[in-house]
Protein backbone atom coordinates (compact mmCIF):
# COMPACT_ATOMS: atom_id res chain seq x y z
CA UNK A 1 0.00 0.00 0.00
CA UNK A 2 2.99 2.07 0.75
CA UNK A 3 4.86 1.72 -1.94
CA UNK A 4 1.34 2.24 -4.59
CA UNK A 5 0.85 5.51 -2.32
CA UNK A 6 4.91 6.98 -2.95
CA UNK A 7 4.41 5.67 -6.42
CA UNK A 8 1.23 7.80 -7.16
CA UNK A 9 2.77 10.47 -5.06
CA UNK A 10 6.23 10.47 -7.39
CA UNK A 11 3.64 10.40 -10.06
CA UNK A 12 1.95 13.17 -9.08
CA UNK A 13 4.81 15.26 -8.42
CA UNK A 14 6.38 14.49 -11.63
CA UNK A 15 3.42 15.92 -13.24
CA UNK A 16 3.15 18.60 -11.37
CA UNK A 17 6.74 19.44 -11.94
CA UNK A 18 6.09 19.11 -15.51
CA UNK A 19 3.38 21.39 -15.72
CA UNK A 20 5.22 24.07 -13.95
CA UNK A 21 7.90 23.63 -16.56
CA UNK A 22 5.48 23.61 -19.12
CA UNK A 23 3.82 26.78 -17.28
CA UNK A 24 6.75 28.47 -17.37
CA UNK A 25 7.75 27.41 -20.82
CA UNK A 26 4.67 28.89 -22.50
CA UNK A 27 5.31 32.37 -19.94
CA UNK A 28 8.67 32.43 -21.63
CA UNK A 29 7.27 31.79 -25.37
CA UNK A 30 4.18 34.45 -24.69
CA UNK A 31 7.44 36.71 -23.39
CA UNK A 32 9.48 36.68 -26.01
CA UNK A 33 6.73 36.93 -28.25
CA UNK A 34 5.56 40.21 -26.58
CA UNK A 35 9.12 41.50 -26.86
CA UNK A 36 10.53 43.64 -24.10
CA UNK A 37 9.13 45.56 -21.58
CA UNK A 38 10.32 49.12 -21.18
CA UNK A 39 10.19 51.86 -18.81
CA UNK A 40 8.32 55.34 -19.14
CA UNK A 41 8.30 58.20 -17.23
CA UNK A 42 6.01 61.01 -17.27
CA UNK A 43 7.21 64.06 -18.91
CA UNK A 44 4.11 66.77 -19.14
CA UNK A 45 0.10 66.33 -18.58
CA UNK A 46 -2.53 67.97 -20.37
CA UNK A 47 -5.91 67.81 -20.33
CA UNK A 48 -8.93 69.28 -22.10
CA UNK A 49 -12.09 69.03 -19.67
CA UNK A 50 -14.76 66.39 -20.46
CA UNK A 51 -17.78 68.53 -21.38
CA UNK A 52 -15.07 70.71 -23.96
CA UNK A 53 -17.68 72.19 -26.95
CA UNK A 54 -17.38 74.32 -30.56
CA UNK A 55 -20.08 75.99 -31.96
CA UNK A 56 -21.31 73.84 -35.49
CA UNK A 57 -20.49 75.77 -38.65
CA UNK A 58 -22.24 79.15 -39.53
CA UNK A 59 -23.62 77.36 -43.01
CA UNK A 60 -24.73 74.21 -41.06
CA UNK A 61 -27.96 73.25 -40.43
CA UNK A 62 -30.60 73.96 -37.69
CA UNK A 63 -29.82 70.18 -37.01
CA UNK A 64 -26.53 70.48 -35.75
CA UNK A 65 -26.88 73.52 -33.40
CA UNK A 66 -27.12 70.75 -30.71
CA UNK A 67 -25.61 67.01 -30.63
CA UNK A 68 -26.94 64.42 -28.66
CA UNK A 69 -30.64 64.51 -29.10
CA UNK A 70 -31.14 61.08 -30.10
CA UNK A 71 -29.51 59.89 -26.83
CA UNK A 72 -32.50 58.72 -24.92
CA UNK A 73 -32.86 54.78 -24.46
CA UNK A 74 -35.91 54.70 -27.15
CA UNK A 75 -33.82 57.22 -29.47
CA UNK A 76 -36.51 59.78 -29.19
CA UNK A 77 -35.80 63.55 -30.31
CA UNK A 78 -34.73 65.70 -27.08
CA UNK A 79 -33.50 69.28 -27.18
CA UNK A 80 -33.65 69.36 -23.19
CA UNK A 81 -29.76 69.88 -22.38
CA UNK A 82 -28.70 67.26 -20.45
CA UNK A 83 -31.95 65.15 -20.35
CA UNK A 84 -29.72 61.81 -21.28
CA UNK A 85 -27.91 61.44 -18.54
CA UNK A 86 -24.77 59.72 -19.13
CA UNK A 87 -23.64 56.60 -17.86
CA UNK A 88 -20.40 54.02 -17.91
CA UNK A 89 -22.45 50.66 -17.17
CA UNK A 90 -24.67 51.82 -13.96
CA UNK A 91 -22.44 54.49 -12.73
CA UNK A 92 -23.45 57.93 -13.66
CA UNK A 93 -20.86 60.45 -15.24
CA UNK A 94 -22.39 63.29 -14.07
CA UNK A 95 -23.13 64.58 -17.78
CA UNK A 96 -25.78 64.48 -20.12
CA UNK A 97 -26.55 64.72 -23.62
CA UNK A 98 -27.54 66.64 -25.72
CA UNK A 99 -25.22 69.60 -25.11
CA UNK A 100 -25.18 72.89 -27.06
CA UNK A 101 -23.06 72.71 -30.03
CA UNK A 102 -20.79 70.46 -30.84
CA UNK A 103 -18.73 67.81 -27.90
CA UNK A 104 -15.04 68.36 -28.66
CA UNK A 105 -14.41 64.33 -27.34
CA UNK A 106 -13.46 61.10 -28.39
CA UNK A 107 -9.82 61.95 -30.14
CA UNK A 108 -9.07 58.89 -31.83
CA UNK A 109 -6.15 59.14 -33.81
CA UNK A 110 -2.82 61.79 -33.71
CA UNK A 111 -0.34 63.07 -35.54
CA UNK A 112 2.65 65.41 -34.30
CA UNK A 113 3.38 68.24 -37.07
CA UNK A 114 6.98 69.81 -37.58
CA UNK A 115 5.71 73.06 -36.21
CA UNK A 116 4.85 71.56 -32.67
CA UNK A 117 1.26 71.40 -33.01
CA UNK A 118 -0.79 68.33 -33.24
CA UNK A 119 -3.42 66.80 -35.87
CA UNK A 120 -6.29 64.78 -33.99
CA UNK A 121 -10.08 63.92 -35.15
CA UNK A 122 -13.40 63.71 -32.79
CA UNK A 123 -14.75 59.90 -33.73
CA UNK A 124 -17.79 59.58 -34.90
CA UNK A 125 -20.41 61.00 -32.43
CA UNK A 126 -22.11 59.32 -29.67
CA UNK A 127 -20.80 55.32 -30.08
CA UNK A 128 -23.63 54.18 -33.09
CA UNK A 129 -25.03 55.32 -36.04
CA UNK A 130 -28.68 55.28 -34.56
CA UNK A 131 -27.62 58.45 -31.99
CA UNK A 132 -24.85 60.63 -33.88
CA UNK A 133 -27.01 61.93 -36.61
CA UNK A 134 -26.35 65.37 -35.33
CA UNK A 135 -22.67 64.94 -34.46
CA UNK A 136 -20.83 66.77 -36.83
CA UNK A 137 -17.50 64.81 -38.15
CA UNK A 138 -14.16 67.15 -37.11
CA UNK A 139 -10.40 67.28 -37.50
CA UNK A 140 -8.41 69.56 -34.95
CA UNK A 141 -5.27 70.88 -34.65
CA UNK A 142 -4.31 70.97 -30.59
CA UNK A 143 -1.08 72.46 -29.05
CA UNK A 144 -0.41 71.52 -25.37
CA UNK A 145 1.39 73.09 -23.10
CA UNK A 146 2.88 70.60 -20.67
CA UNK A 147 4.29 72.79 -18.29
CA UNK A 148 0.76 74.83 -17.73
CA UNK A 149 -1.10 71.72 -18.21
CA UNK A 150 -3.45 73.35 -21.22
CA UNK A 151 -4.45 71.60 -23.70
CA UNK A 152 -5.50 74.17 -26.65
CA UNK A 153 -8.08 73.73 -29.73
CA UNK A 154 -6.18 75.72 -32.78
CA UNK A 155 -8.33 75.00 -35.31
CA UNK A 156 -10.95 73.05 -36.27
CA UNK A 157 -11.85 71.65 -39.44
CA UNK A 158 -15.60 70.43 -39.82
CA UNK A 159 -15.51 67.57 -42.85
CA UNK A 160 -18.53 68.09 -45.40
CA UNK A 161 -19.16 65.96 -49.02
CA UNK A 162 -20.39 69.40 -51.17
CA UNK A 163 -19.17 67.37 -54.34
CA UNK A 164 -21.44 63.67 -53.62
CA UNK A 165 -18.55 61.53 -53.60
CA UNK A 166 -20.14 59.35 -50.87
CA UNK A 167 -21.26 56.04 -52.81
CA UNK A 168 -24.72 56.30 -50.21
CA UNK A 169 -26.79 59.31 -49.06
CA UNK A 170 -26.25 60.59 -46.01
CA UNK A 171 -27.60 62.47 -43.04
CA UNK A 172 -27.50 65.78 -44.53
CA UNK A 173 -27.99 64.55 -48.57
CA UNK A 174 -30.50 67.98 -49.52
CA UNK A 175 -28.50 70.77 -47.93
CA UNK A 176 -26.54 73.02 -49.47
CA UNK A 177 -23.25 72.05 -47.15
CA UNK A 178 -23.76 68.56 -46.95
CA UNK A 179 -21.94 68.28 -43.47
CA UNK A 180 -20.82 65.22 -43.15
CA UNK A 181 -22.39 63.06 -39.30
CA UNK A 182 -21.79 60.04 -36.88
CA UNK A 183 -24.20 58.76 -38.83
CA UNK A 184 -22.58 58.67 -42.10
CA UNK A 185 -18.94 57.58 -41.18
CA UNK A 186 -17.05 56.47 -38.10
CA UNK A 187 -13.48 58.47 -38.44
CA UNK A 188 -10.78 57.25 -36.28
CA UNK A 189 -7.90 57.53 -37.68
CA UNK A 190 -5.78 60.31 -39.30
CA UNK A 191 -3.04 61.31 -41.57
CA UNK A 192 -2.04 64.83 -42.70
CA UNK A 193 -0.15 65.58 -46.07
CA UNK A 194 0.45 67.96 -48.03
CA UNK A 195 -3.00 68.39 -49.93
CA UNK A 196 -5.09 67.00 -47.44
CA UNK A 197 -5.96 64.37 -45.06
CA UNK A 198 -6.10 60.48 -45.32
CA UNK A 199 -8.64 59.12 -43.15
CA UNK A 200 -9.40 55.86 -41.88
CA UNK A 201 -12.96 54.85 -40.80
CA UNK A 202 -15.24 51.70 -39.35
CA UNK A 203 -18.56 51.61 -41.06
CA UNK A 204 -17.72 50.53 -44.24
CA UNK A 205 -14.86 50.20 -43.23
CA UNK A 206 -13.38 53.04 -45.52
CA UNK A 207 -10.39 54.67 -46.73
CA UNK A 208 -11.29 58.44 -46.74
CA UNK A 209 -9.35 60.91 -48.45
CA UNK A 210 -10.09 65.07 -47.98
CA UNK A 211 -8.57 68.47 -48.83
CA UNK A 212 -7.35 71.24 -46.77
CA UNK A 213 -10.99 72.46 -46.23
CA UNK A 214 -12.54 69.00 -45.42
CA UNK A 215 -14.20 68.24 -48.43
CA UNK A 216 -14.59 64.79 -49.07
CA UNK A 217 -12.05 64.24 -52.42
CA UNK A 218 -12.51 59.89 -52.72
CA UNK A 219 -13.44 56.47 -50.61
CA UNK A 220 -12.45 53.47 -51.10
CA UNK A 221 -13.95 50.51 -49.89
CA UNK A 222 -11.32 47.90 -48.50
CA UNK A 223 -10.20 44.41 -49.42
CA UNK A 224 -7.52 41.95 -48.23
CA UNK A 225 -6.43 40.76 -52.00
CA UNK A 226 -9.87 39.44 -53.41
CA UNK A 227 -11.60 39.22 -50.29
CA UNK A 228 -13.92 42.37 -49.72
CA UNK A 229 -13.70 43.60 -45.99
CA UNK A 230 -17.21 44.89 -44.76
CA UNK A 231 -18.63 45.68 -41.38
CA UNK A 232 -22.68 44.63 -40.82
CA UNK A 233 -22.51 48.82 -40.33
CA UNK A 234 -21.64 48.89 -44.07
CA UNK A 235 -24.38 50.85 -46.09
CA UNK A 236 -24.86 47.94 -48.80
CA UNK A 237 -26.11 45.74 -46.20
CA UNK A 238 -29.63 45.28 -45.37
CA UNK A 239 -31.62 43.19 -43.63
CA UNK A 240 -33.47 40.87 -45.90
CA UNK A 241 -37.47 41.72 -45.68
CA UNK A 242 -38.38 37.61 -45.73
CA UNK A 243 -36.59 35.73 -42.01
CA UNK A 244 -36.29 32.37 -44.12
CA UNK A 245 -34.25 34.67 -46.60
CA UNK A 246 -30.09 34.51 -46.10
CA UNK A 247 -28.57 37.28 -44.22
CA UNK A 248 -26.06 39.87 -45.83
CA UNK A 249 -22.42 38.85 -45.62
CA UNK A 250 -20.02 40.48 -43.56
CA UNK A 251 -16.46 39.59 -42.16
CA UNK A 252 -15.84 42.28 -39.55
CA UNK A 253 -17.65 42.93 -35.99
CA UNK A 254 -19.14 46.31 -35.93
CA UNK A 255 -16.62 49.04 -34.61
CA UNK A 256 -14.26 46.30 -36.35
CA UNK A 257 -12.85 49.15 -39.01
CA UNK A 258 -9.45 51.35 -39.50
CA UNK A 259 -9.01 52.27 -35.96
CA UNK A 260 -5.43 52.53 -36.79
CA UNK A 261 -3.87 54.47 -39.96
CA UNK A 262 -0.30 54.94 -40.98
CA UNK A 263 2.11 56.58 -43.33
CA UNK A 264 5.38 55.66 -44.80
CA UNK A 265 8.23 57.76 -44.56
CA UNK A 266 8.43 58.74 -47.74
CA UNK A 267 4.69 58.91 -48.03
CA UNK A 268 4.07 56.75 -50.88
CA UNK A 269 2.09 54.10 -49.07
CA UNK A 270 -0.37 53.86 -46.23
CA UNK A 271 -1.16 51.29 -43.67
CA UNK A 272 -4.74 50.89 -42.94
CA UNK A 273 -5.17 48.73 -39.45
CA UNK A 274 -8.24 46.83 -38.21
CA UNK A 275 -9.43 47.19 -34.68
CA UNK A 276 -10.92 43.53 -34.92
CA UNK A 277 -10.05 40.39 -36.88
CA UNK A 278 -11.38 39.05 -40.06
CA UNK A 279 -14.02 36.36 -39.94
CA UNK A 280 -13.89 33.36 -42.22
CA UNK A 281 -16.35 30.75 -41.64
CA UNK A 282 -17.20 31.98 -38.00
CA UNK A 283 -13.64 32.00 -37.23
CA UNK A 284 -11.25 34.53 -36.46
CA UNK A 285 -7.69 35.00 -38.59
CA UNK A 286 -4.95 34.02 -36.53
CA UNK A 287 -1.07 33.89 -37.09
CA UNK A 288 1.07 30.34 -36.74
CA UNK A 289 0.93 30.61 -33.10
CA UNK A 290 -3.15 30.71 -32.67
CA UNK A 291 -3.38 34.19 -31.17
CA UNK A 292 -5.71 36.30 -32.95
CA UNK A 293 -4.31 38.08 -35.83
CA UNK A 294 -5.79 41.92 -36.88
CA UNK A 295 -4.84 42.89 -40.80
CA UNK A 296 -2.48 45.92 -41.60
CA UNK A 297 -3.23 46.62 -45.12
CA UNK A 298 -1.26 48.35 -47.42
CA UNK A 299 -2.78 51.32 -50.10
CA UNK A 300 -0.63 52.94 -52.74
CA UNK A 301 -1.01 56.83 -52.56
CA UNK A 302 -0.12 57.44 -56.03
CA UNK A 303 -2.00 54.53 -57.68
CA UNK A 304 -5.00 55.07 -55.01
CA UNK A 305 -5.08 51.03 -54.96
CA UNK A 306 -4.89 48.55 -52.31
CA UNK A 307 -1.55 46.72 -53.14
CA UNK A 308 -2.73 43.35 -51.97
CA UNK A 309 0.38 43.06 -49.36
CA UNK A 310 -0.65 42.68 -45.76
CA UNK A 311 0.53 41.73 -42.49
CA UNK A 312 -1.15 40.35 -39.66
CA UNK A 313 -0.51 41.90 -36.07
CA UNK A 314 -1.43 39.40 -32.54
CA UNK A 315 -2.99 40.24 -30.46
CA UNK A 316 -1.63 39.21 -26.55
CA UNK A 317 -2.95 37.55 -24.26
CA UNK A 318 -5.52 40.13 -22.40
CA UNK A 319 -5.47 42.28 -25.42
CA UNK A 320 -8.68 43.05 -27.15
CA UNK A 321 -8.25 45.64 -29.24
CA UNK A 322 -5.62 48.54 -30.87
CA UNK A 323 -6.34 51.96 -30.31
CA UNK A 324 -3.80 53.84 -32.86
CA UNK A 325 -0.61 53.74 -35.06
CA UNK A 326 1.83 55.39 -36.72
CA UNK A 327 5.22 54.77 -37.85
CA UNK A 328 8.49 55.35 -36.70
CA UNK A 329 10.26 54.79 -40.30
CA UNK A 330 10.00 52.21 -43.57
CA UNK A 331 9.76 49.20 -41.35
CA UNK A 332 8.57 50.03 -37.53
CA UNK A 333 5.93 51.35 -35.84
CA UNK A 334 4.41 52.17 -32.40
CA UNK A 335 0.84 50.64 -31.18
CA UNK A 336 -1.76 51.12 -28.91
CA UNK A 337 -2.63 47.20 -27.63
CA UNK A 338 -5.24 47.30 -25.22
CA UNK A 339 -8.42 45.46 -23.15
CA UNK A 340 -11.85 46.73 -23.13
CA UNK A 341 -11.82 47.29 -19.40
CA UNK A 342 -11.77 51.06 -17.04
CA UNK A 343 -10.83 51.96 -13.69
CA UNK A 344 -7.94 50.69 -11.03
CA UNK A 345 -8.21 46.86 -10.27
CA UNK A 346 -7.91 48.10 -6.59
CA UNK A 347 -11.93 49.55 -7.26
CA UNK A 348 -12.91 46.78 -8.79
CA UNK A 349 -16.52 45.21 -7.93
CA UNK A 350 -16.27 42.39 -5.31
CA UNK A 351 -20.04 41.20 -6.60
CA UNK A 352 -22.54 43.01 -9.16
CA UNK A 353 -21.76 46.15 -10.71
CA UNK A 354 -22.56 48.74 -8.38
CA UNK A 355 -21.87 52.80 -8.59
CA UNK A 356 -19.31 52.68 -6.33
CA UNK A 357 -16.91 50.08 -8.28
CA UNK A 358 -15.09 49.69 -11.34
CA UNK A 359 -16.80 46.80 -13.17
CA UNK A 360 -14.53 45.56 -15.28
CA UNK A 361 -11.13 47.57 -14.16
CA UNK A 362 -8.55 48.17 -16.62
CA UNK A 363 -5.68 45.59 -16.70
CA UNK A 364 -4.23 45.20 -20.12
CA UNK A 365 -3.33 48.96 -21.85
CA UNK A 366 -0.25 48.87 -23.65
CA UNK A 367 2.46 50.69 -26.58
CA UNK A 368 4.04 48.17 -28.46
CA UNK A 369 6.97 48.96 -31.01
CA UNK A 370 6.71 46.66 -33.99
CA UNK A 371 8.56 45.39 -37.23
CA UNK A 372 6.84 44.58 -40.48
CA UNK A 373 8.86 44.15 -43.42
CA UNK A 374 9.24 43.20 -46.78
CA UNK A 375 10.72 39.82 -45.01
CA UNK A 376 7.31 38.73 -43.47
CA UNK A 377 4.54 40.42 -45.58
CA UNK A 378 1.21 38.13 -44.99
CA UNK A 379 3.00 37.06 -41.77
CA UNK A 380 2.53 38.17 -38.39
CA UNK A 381 4.79 41.48 -37.71
CA UNK A 382 7.03 41.10 -35.26
CA UNK A 383 6.63 42.88 -31.53
CA UNK A 384 9.91 44.68 -30.16
CA UNK A 385 8.53 45.81 -26.95
CA UNK A 386 6.26 47.51 -25.43
CA UNK A 387 5.59 50.54 -22.15
CA UNK A 388 2.88 49.55 -19.76
CA UNK A 389 0.31 52.19 -19.78
CA UNK A 390 -1.03 51.23 -16.18
CA UNK A 391 2.66 51.23 -15.14
CA UNK A 392 4.56 55.34 -16.08
CA UNK A 393 6.94 56.65 -13.49
CA UNK A 394 6.31 59.98 -11.87
CA UNK A 395 9.40 60.40 -9.91
CA UNK A 396 8.93 64.79 -10.28
CA UNK A 397 4.91 63.92 -9.55
CA UNK A 398 3.87 65.98 -13.09
CA UNK A 399 0.72 64.61 -12.64
CA UNK A 400 -1.78 66.87 -12.46
CA UNK A 401 -4.47 63.95 -12.03
CA UNK A 402 -3.97 60.36 -11.97
CA UNK A 403 -0.33 60.53 -10.22
CA UNK A 404 -0.44 58.04 -6.98
CA UNK A 405 2.92 57.65 -4.92
CA UNK A 406 5.52 58.44 -7.83
CA UNK A 407 3.52 56.93 -11.08
CA UNK A 408 0.84 57.51 -12.89
CA UNK A 409 -1.64 55.26 -14.67
CA UNK A 410 -4.35 55.46 -17.76
CA UNK A 411 -6.80 53.47 -16.79
CA UNK A 412 -9.51 54.12 -19.85
CA UNK A 413 -11.38 51.48 -21.78
CA UNK A 414 -9.96 53.19 -25.26
CA UNK A 415 -6.53 55.14 -25.51
CA UNK A 416 -6.46 55.96 -28.47
CA UNK A 417 -3.45 58.38 -29.33
CA UNK A 418 -0.17 58.09 -29.85
CA UNK A 419 3.09 58.85 -32.06
CA UNK A 420 6.84 60.10 -31.66
CA UNK A 421 7.60 63.28 -30.77
CA UNK A 422 11.11 63.38 -30.83
CA UNK A 423 13.80 60.84 -30.42
CA UNK A 424 13.34 60.23 -27.13
CA UNK A 425 9.90 60.88 -25.82
CA UNK A 426 5.58 59.99 -27.36
CA UNK A 427 2.38 61.44 -26.81
CA UNK A 428 -0.36 59.32 -25.77
CA UNK A 429 -3.74 60.36 -25.18
CA UNK A 430 -7.57 58.45 -24.29
CA UNK A 431 -10.31 58.86 -26.45
CA UNK A 432 -13.06 59.90 -23.25
CA UNK A 433 -16.21 58.49 -25.16
CA UNK A 434 -17.89 61.63 -23.66
CA UNK A 435 -20.17 61.34 -21.49
CA UNK A 436 -20.27 57.75 -21.42
CA UNK A 437 -16.90 56.48 -20.45
CA UNK A 438 -15.67 56.97 -16.76
CA UNK A 439 -12.41 55.36 -16.13
CA UNK A 440 -9.89 57.94 -13.76
CA UNK A 441 -13.06 58.42 -11.51
CA UNK A 442 -16.11 56.44 -10.47
CA UNK A 443 -18.60 58.90 -10.94
CA UNK A 444 -17.10 61.46 -13.43
CA UNK A 445 -16.85 61.49 -17.20
CA UNK A 446 -13.46 61.18 -18.28
CA UNK A 447 -11.11 64.88 -19.52
CA UNK A 448 -9.44 64.02 -22.52
CA UNK A 449 -5.63 63.75 -21.24
CA UNK A 450 -2.70 63.89 -23.53
CA UNK A 451 0.48 62.89 -21.86
CA UNK A 452 4.22 63.17 -22.81
CA UNK A 453 6.21 60.04 -22.36
CA UNK A 454 10.18 59.34 -22.13
CA UNK A 455 10.99 56.35 -23.70
CA UNK A 456 14.02 57.25 -25.11
CA UNK A 457 15.45 53.08 -24.35
CA UNK A 458 12.08 52.06 -26.13
CA UNK A 459 12.24 53.89 -29.13
CA UNK A 460 15.71 52.88 -29.60
CA UNK A 461 15.14 48.94 -29.15
CA UNK A 462 15.99 46.69 -32.07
Amino acid sequence: MKTKLAAATALSTALLIGAAFAQDGARDSASEAEGQAFTATLAGQAILPADTTVAAPDDAPEHLRQAGKFSTPDRRRTTELGAAQGRDGVRPTGFGLPVDGQSVQGFSGIKAMADGTFWSLSDNGFGNKLNSSDAALMLHRMSFDWESGEAERQETIFLSDPNRITPFPIVLEGSETRYLTGSDFDVESIQPVADGFWIGEEFGPYLLKFDTQGQLLAAFETHVGETLVRSPDHPALTVPANPTAAMPDFNLKRSGGFEGLALSPDGAHLYAMLEGPIYTDGAVETVEDGRTGLRVIEFDVAGQEWTGRSWLYPLAEGGEAIGDFNMLDATTALVIERDNGAGRPAQACEGEPAEDCFATPALFKRVYKIEMSDENVGEAVRKIGYIDLMEIADPEGLARQGGEDGRYDMPFVTIENVDRVDEDHIIVGNDNNFPFSAGRALDRADDNEFVLLEVGDFLRAE
